[in-house]
């Protein structure tokens, strides 16, 4: 695939024509980022909620919502140990996203014209009075890596892990009207409510470290992975700035979590995107 290969590329670039330094020490190492250590992101996507043949299914848009609508909001844990060469890590996150003012009904799903086969049918904006989703979530991946490069102001790993993702997602609506076929069968009523959940489970694969600005105490973390499982893809991005100090660091990044499950999944190009700062403790 053409972003493994990226990856690839990247990986040689940072590493290539430096020798691997001896790691700073073989004794176990422990990094801590515990809350409040807070992400404050976007939220963009379809809700594809499937129900049994016979009824309409409604597809609910999200967003992009609000970064000031602080109903949006990511709590964080993160950890990670290493030996020598060798890592372990783990991140913990809690999402609670609310869309009030950017969430609409795009479509329905009609199993009733043709018995058996999803047939979309667009539901214009001018129909939709008011529709609210609420999402929430949990996100845990575990993963191990290994240090190709370690430097006094570099640092590269590449790791493998396993990141799950637990939703519940649920909205109400209000149309100006009932949706109906051309046969006069009712698909969604003007005012309801639908509930849904998935649990996702992934394999992914992917780099981080940090690279010194100058000789003083800044720095840029950086992190990347994909993956596929229960997901078509999934994948995840962060980078931003960090300044140590002598018990660890504080640092502000920007990142980026993204699902697509296939056309039956809940979860259709689904992205949170925003802000996250927080302090990380070594010992």
């Amino acid at each position: 695939m053409r972003i493994f290969s990226v990856i690839l590329a990247l990986v040689f670039a940072l590493g290539s024509g430096v020798a691997l330094a001896q790691t700073k020490s073989d004794k176990w190492q422990f990094r801590l980022t515990p809350y409040p250590y807070v992400w404050l992101p976007v939220v963009d996507g379809i809700v594809n909620y499937n129900l049994s043949p016979g009824s309409g299914s409604p597809d609910v848009r999200i967003g992009p919502t609000d970064l000031l609508d602080f109903l949006n909001f990511g709590g964080l844990v993160s950890g990670s140990a290493k030996k020598g060469r060798f890592a372990i890590f783990a991140d913990f996150i809690y999402l609670g996203v609310r869309s009030r003012n950017s969430g609409r009904v795009v479509s329905v799903e009609d199993t009733v014209t043709v018995p058996g086969t999803r047939i979309p049918i667009p539901v214009s904006a001018d129909l939709n009075l008011n529709t609210q989703t609420d999402l929430d979530g949990l996100v845990w991946m575990v993963a191990g890596g290994y240090t190709i490069k370690e430097t006094d102001m570099t640092t590269l790993d590449v790791f493998a892990g396993l990141r799950f993702f637990s939703a519940d997602v649920d909205s109400t609506w209000i149309l100006s009207s009932a949706i109906t076929t051309p046969g006069g069968a009712m698909l969604l009523p003007a005012q309801g409510s639908i509930r849904n959940d998935t649990d996702l489970r992934d394999g992914i694969v992917g780099i981080r470290g940090h690279f010194g600005i100058g000789e003083g105490r800044w720095s840029v973390p950086f992190y990347f992975d994909i993956g596929s499982g229960s997901s078509e893809l999934t994948w995840q991005a962060m980078a931003g700035l960090a300044y140590a100090v002598r018990w660890g660091d504080v640092f502000v990044v920007y990142r980026h979590l993204e699902y697509d499950q296939d056309s039956d999944g809940l979860l259709q190009n689904f992205s949170f995107s925003g802000p996250s700062l927080g302090v990380g403790f070594d010992f």
